[in-house]
């Protein structure tokens, strides 16, 4: 499900391109718009979305998650970005790595790259470019809602596997795949 719904006016009217401190106070008041929120359709199946306008042409997303799903391993490319959690709670694994931009299949980590951190109803995380993660709603019951923007839009996404310290990429989408 693909819609564009229009979320509170950003706090600037600048032409420029976003900062990554624009992006977080977006999707925060974003988060925070019951009203907003509300239009989004929720399906106890599959995750749903809605597009959202994002500040200074950042491509922005309200995600609906049924309990137990996720992302899977994935980054953004060149894209930085933030999110914030509307209701629910999120679970974020990251690594604090960054990969090659290209020119591989399959790498070992490190010890220690792993990170963990929850993200609960009003509070946003920001990201810079190349970061890779995975978001899960580890709840076995509740629904989480989260509001999504990244700058410049999603050039493309990859997505990976993770079997304990190996990271395999496994196919790259580009927008058209999943808009």
């Amino acid at each position: 499900m693909s819609q564009t719904a229009s979320p509170p006016a950003p706090s600037s009217t600048a032409t420029s391109a976003p900062t990554a401190a624009e992006l977080v106070d977006f999707v925060r008041r974003a988060a925070a718009d019951e009203q907003l929120i509300a239009t989004l359709p929720l399906d106890p199946e599959g995750r749903t979305w809605l597009r959202l306008d994002g500040p200074g042409g950042s491509e922005a997303w309200l995600i609906g998650w049924p309990p137990g799903t996720g992302t899977g391993w994935h980054d953004h490319a060149e894209s930085f970005g933030a999110f914030a959690t509307a209701g629910g709670e999120l679970t974020e694994h990251s690594l604090a790595v960054r990969l090659p931009a290209s020119g591989w299949k399959t790498l070992e980590l490190n010890e220690g790259v792993d990170r963990e951190r929850q993200v609960a109803v009003g509070q946003s995380r920001a990201f810079g470019k190349h970061h890779v993660h995975e978001v899960l709603n580890e709840s076995d019951t509740e629904h989480a809602v989260s509001v999504h923007a990244y700058f410049p839009p999603l050039p493309l996404l990859r997505r990976f596997s993770r079997s304990g310290a190996v990271l395999r990429l496994e196919h790259v989408e580009r927008p058209e795949d999943w808009q």
